[in-house]
C-alpha cells in the first residue's frame, strides 16, 4: 500500500469546468473589486465637493456604506458560497436585532431630552 501525499501537486491538467470556474469567480472577483473602489470613490468625492446638502450626506454615506459591508461579506468572504445557508441566517438576525436595539434606544434617547 503506497503513501499518497495531501500536500503534493496534483498531476494533470484541471478539467476544463474547473478552469471555467475558476476565470468567473477571477472575473467577480476583480468586478466587485472595481464597483467597491467606485463606491468608495463616489462617497468621498461626494462629501469633499459639497455638492449635496449636509442633512443628505450622512443617509447617503451611510447607505453607500451598507452597500459595501454586504457586498464585501458576500463575494470577498465567500458568505454566497453553498453551504453558508445558516451562518447567513445567523448573520442577518444579528444585524436586525442590532439595528432593532439602535432604533430603541435612540428613540428612548430622544425622549428623554424632552
Amino acid at each position: 500500500m503506497s503513501h499518497v501525499d495531501p500536500s503534493a501537486p496534483l498531476e494533470g491538467k484541471p478539467s476544463k469546468a474547473t478552469e471555467r470556474k475558476l476565470k468567473n469567480e477571477a472575473r467577480t472577483q476583480i468586478v466587485s473589486f472595481v464597483f467597491m473602489i467606485f463606491i468608495t470613490s463616489t462617497a468621498f468625492l461626494t462629501v469633499a465637493s459639497d455638492v449635496i446638502p449636509t442633512h443628505f450626506a450622512i443617509p447617503f454615506i451611510l447607505m453607500l456604506a451598507g452597500v459595501q459591508v454586504v457586498m464585501q461579506l458576500y463575494y470577498f468572504m465567500h458568505m454566497n458560497a453553498k453551504g453558508n445557508g445558516w451562518i447567513n441566517v445567523m448573520l442577518w438576525s444579528g444585524m436586525f436585532v442590532a439595528a432593532l436595539t439602535v432604533a430603541a434606544l435612540t428613540v428612548i434617547i430622544g425622549e428623554t431630552k424632552f
